[in-house]
């Protein structure tokens, strides 16, 4: 490889950009596209030369013409070839240990892929600043891909930046890269470079720094590569050798293998077959050489530049040499050194490839099966099925196929399918089950999908087919346990209740203890429906007492003990149930699986109702507003209730990245709820009512989540001065008090008691009646620990009192509500109760010293010693506007220094 970077500044400009963006806390991807042999390599090398002047780790691993045999190859290879600083840190990381040759992979409980995700996300931000390359993504697996996804979306604060390099002339119509690469380039922290050809100047610069050349030969050389820096290598090489030049690179590659002794041919075209890179003893055992006449053709071949010494083995100078040679060789010739490379190999995933191309059906299918199994325990389900489906496409042509196996067809099409799901294919796993042969087991897992696929009916008929033709206890244990599930939210739900607790004693009879569990939170479901929390709570209680062994149903039991005493308003146990869910979550690397992120949402709404709003606002962080799925989009929508409360720039960004996710119910029912209360806090109620309208479209009747719509409803008719649809908003609150469909005739918790006192007011308030009773009622309802809306209710409280005359009660209100909403920072509140403050002439209502309340929010910051940049950062807004609110804050407090302004702040109790 030339030493000297030719014609691609530009490139290396935008590539270091994103580096930069990354040490400034903006995590970035980098798509390098471009044809074979144009650069991509050379660029991002200059690139990992630069990240580590800036101090960043590098990590650089390499796809394989394999494709998807080998999960993970390019996180493996960044990981066997990183600084020792980095495999210590990988260390305190166990799940990508296993990733590393040596290291045996532990058994799988479950949800393997997401706790590999999780661990690695654990090792960037350990590391950060990081570089991570992973290079010829056109034949990266389907894990790796699904990883490339998962950074894209999740590492967005931490000092990260990925790249990524693909061929783009091996992206045919039907490449599985090419929906990757159209997602992410939609993402606005996606930097897309496509390299094109060197023009003729930069060409001629390149060739020049390869050495002495005659004018006419370096004509030549620019006129035949077509800007293609490793045909002008090639080009060059050959006249260097005296050699003529051929037609094609094809041709000129080859002519250049021609000119190796016979050994040294023999050497390379085996090297060939193993692919890309090679090991030093595995070649000398193929190739057949004696040791030294080996030594004499590999130092002939390396040489020549057509293989490098790296690490206990070689490499292709490119892959279009390897290619060129692979396709040169005679069909039995190319048959004959696949077998032997069998015969050495001992990754299944590798001998599955060597038998399959050396047509060993046999050998094959068995180490499809091994390479299966491997798969599952590395957390790549998608391999794993492609494997187990490979075996079985062998199954009918192979002779005592069980025992190759290890495993009957039905049994290793079981596992396919059960992979198939565990990668996301949940339609293709129903599939594979519907074909099988309906034991307990089959049929259990059926009924399970079928659940999360949303298809009730046929759900149920399958649990009820698993629990008839169970054969021992365990099975029928989950299968009872299953089928409880099934029906819990159906019209047979009392006979759902029946079921899991014969469930419940099945499973301890049988010490079926995953199944146990399962029946105890669906109990706790339907007691918790009753209003039995107690039963509830006890129930959950067993359910804790010891693991399962499946961590997604350790976690889903956390969850729902957090969950149930949170909705109670028994914020402190709450906080404490869903710490120690959130923990086991980042301990197994699952803190971004289902359960691990529905607990960390959670443990986010228990700081933000409690009014710890800065480790609210901290948790939030890490909800990104790049989203690109309908779960990724109902996790940013939390953020907004703290962004919107702060009244934060973040807001409009993220409601733009939100709206094309509001068909999905949930997504619209939080995020364009909060869009219409921004919208009011902004002045403008008609645009509110929108939002409120479409969402309470979306939401059946007496969803309790109507409650909280239909107050922001009423609020937005009683600014706008209108009565047109106030009743009906309030029979949809009231419809929801009566007739909730939370569970089956479930009582509403607190909060919900809360917004339908809320609603009433507000429709009242519509009215032009502001009834100081009902808004007191409202305060004293949210006063079971909802600090924020407690404020926002005294706000209405103290209108109410004010209208009736009580100015000392009103005022009183008043003040309660100023102190909360200034330690929230609760700027939109502020604004609200300063406005208020002002037309009702309050005594002391000018204590501020006439500082609006964004002023307020700085002269807090400026007392905690916080620099212009600093606050700057802190707020969201320019540094300049910073200064200009500092140097009002001097004026109207009249100091000289800000020392002296913060002093002025405490004596007038501002702080």
């Amino acid at each position: 490889m030339n030493g000297l970077l030719v014609g691609r500044g530009a490139e290396l400009e935008r590539l270091v950009r994103v580096l930069e963006s990354a040490v400034a806390g903006t995590a970035g991807v980098a798509l390098v596209g471009g044809d074979a042999g144009i650069g991509k390599t050379r660029l991002v090398t200059e690139l990992a030369g630069r990240a580590r002047e800036l101090g960043f780790h590098v990590l650089a691993g390499q796809c394989a013409e394999l494709g998807d045999t080998l999960p993970y190859l390019p996180l493996a290879d960044a990981l066997r070839g990183a600084e020792p600083a980095v495999r210590e840190a990988v260390a305190a990381h166990p799940m990508l240990g296993q990733l590393l040759p040596g290291v045996e992979t532990a058994p799988s409980s479950g949800l393997t892929q997401q706790r590999l995700f999780g661990s690695l996300l654990g090792l960037l931000a350990d590391l950060q600043p990081v570089l991570f390359v992973i290079e010829d993504l056109h034949w990266a697996d389907r894990s790796s891909r699904d990883l490339l996804v998962f950074l894209s979306r999740m590492v967005q604060t931490e000092q990260v930046c990925v790249v990524g390099t693909y061929r783009t002339d091996d992206l045919h119509r039907r490449h599985p890269l090419r929906p990757v690469l159209a997602e992410l380039k939609r993402l606005p922290t996606v930097t897309s470079i496509d390299l094109g050809p060197l023009d003729t100047g930069e060409m001629t610069d390149y060739v020049a720094t390869m050495g002495e050349i005659e004018a006419g030969e370096l004509g030549e050389i620019v006129a035949r590569a077509d800007g293609n820096p490793f045909y002008a290598e090639e080009l060059y090489a050959a006249l260097a050798e005296g050699d003529s030049l051929p037609d094609g690179l094809a041709s000129l590659l080859m002519s250049r293998v021609e000119v190796l002794s016979e050994p040294g041919q023999r050497v390379l075209r085996a090297a060939a077959v193993a692919g890309r890179r090679v090991e030093d003893d595995l070649l000398r055992e193929v190739s057949g050489l004696p040791l030294d006449a080996f030594e004499e053709a590999v130092r002939e071949i390396v040489s020549r530049g057509l293989l490098r010494v790296t690490g206990h083995g070689y490499t292709f100078r490119h892959a279009l040499l390897q290619e060129a040679v692979y396709t040169d060789l005679l069909p039995g010739e190319r048959t004959r050194l696949h077998a032997a490379f069998a015969r050495l190999l001992t990754s299944p995933a590798e001998l599955a490839h060597h038998h399959l191309a050396g047509h060993d059906l046999a050998g094959a299918l068995a180490a499809s099966v091994q390479a299966g199994r491997l798969a599952e325990r590395l957390g790549a389900p998608a391999e794993a099925h492609n494997h187990y489906d490979q075996a079985l496409s062998l199954w009918e042509r192979v002779d005592d196929a069980a025992s190759l196996a290890g495993a009957s067809r039905v049994r290793l099409a079981f596992r396919s399918a059960v992979m198939a799901a565990d990668s996301g294919d949940k339609h293709r796993a129903v599939t594979q089950l519907r074909a099988l042969p309906q034991t307990s087991e089959v049929s259990e897992r059926l009924a399970y999908y079928l659940i999360e696929l949303d298809d009730q009916d046929r759900a149920i008929e399958a649990a009820e087919r698993a629990v008839a033709t169970a054969t021992g206890q365990a099975d029928l244990a989950r299968a009872l346990a299953t089928h409880a599930r099934t029906l819990t939210w159906s019209p047979r739900h009392t006979e759902g209740e029946r079921l899991a607790r014969r469930a419940l004693d099945t499973a301890r009879a049988a010490g079926a203890r995953d199944a146990e569990v399962g029946a105890l939170l669906t109990l706790t479901i339907h007691a918790e429906a009753r209003g039995d929390l107690a039963r509830a709570h006890d129930l959950l209680g067993v359910a804790l007492t010891e693991s399962t062994g499946d961590l997604a149903l350790d976690l889903r039991a956390r969850f729902h003990h957090a969950r149930i005493h949170f909705e109670e308003g028994a914020l402190h146990h709450a906080a404490a149930a869903a710490d120690e869910g959130v923990q086991l979550a980042f301990e197994s690397g699952l803190k971004w699986s289902t359960y691990g992120t529905d607990l960390r949402f959670l443990r986010f709404l228990i700081y933000y109702v409690s009014g710890d709003w800065d480790q609210a606002e901290a948790v939030a962080a890490s909800f990104g507003a790049r989203v690109g799925t309908s779960p990724e989009a109902v996790l940013s929508s939390f953020a907004l209730f703290l962004e919107v409360g702060r009244g934060l720039p973040a807001v409009e960004s993220r409601l733009e990245w939100l709206r094309p996710f509001w068909s999905d119910t949930l997504a619209s029912y939080i995020s364009r709820g909060l869009a219409a209360e921004h919208a009011l806090w902004k002045g403008d109620p008609a645009a509110a009512l929108d939002h409120v309208r479409a969402v309470l479209d979306d939401l059946v009747p007496g969803e309790p989540g109507t409650l909280r719509v239909a107050a922001l409803g009423l609020w937005a008719l009683a600014d706008l001065g209108i009565t047109e649809g106030a009743d009906e908003l309030a029979e949809r609150a009231r419809f929801a008090v009566t007739h909730g469909t939370a569970g089956h005739g479930s009582r509403l918790g607190p909060e919900g008691q809360a917004w339908a006192l809320r609603a009433e007011a507000e429709w009242h308030r519509v009215h032009g009646r502001l009834d100081p009773d009902l808004w007191r009622a409202v305060v004293t309802a949210f006063d079971f620990g909802f600090v924020y809306e407690t404020a926002r209710a005294r706000w209405r409280l103290a209108e109410a009192l004010l209208a009736t005359g009580d100015r000392d009660g009103a005022q009183a209100e008043w003040e309660l509500a100023r102190d909360t909403a200034g330690k929230l920072r609760a700027v939109p509140l502020e604004n609200a109760l300063a406005e208020f403050a002002r037309r009702a002439r309050f005594a002391g209502g000018q204590a501020d010293g006439g500082l609006t309340a964004r002023e307020i929010e700085v002269l807090r910051l400026v007392a905690e010693g916080l620099t212009n940049r600093e606050i700057a950062q802190r707020l969201f807004i320019a540094q300049k506007t910073v200064s200009v609110h500092v140097s009002n804050i001097l004026g109207k407090l009249d100091a000289s220094t800000r020392t002296q302004a913060a002093a002025a702040a405490r004596q007038r109790g501002l702080l």
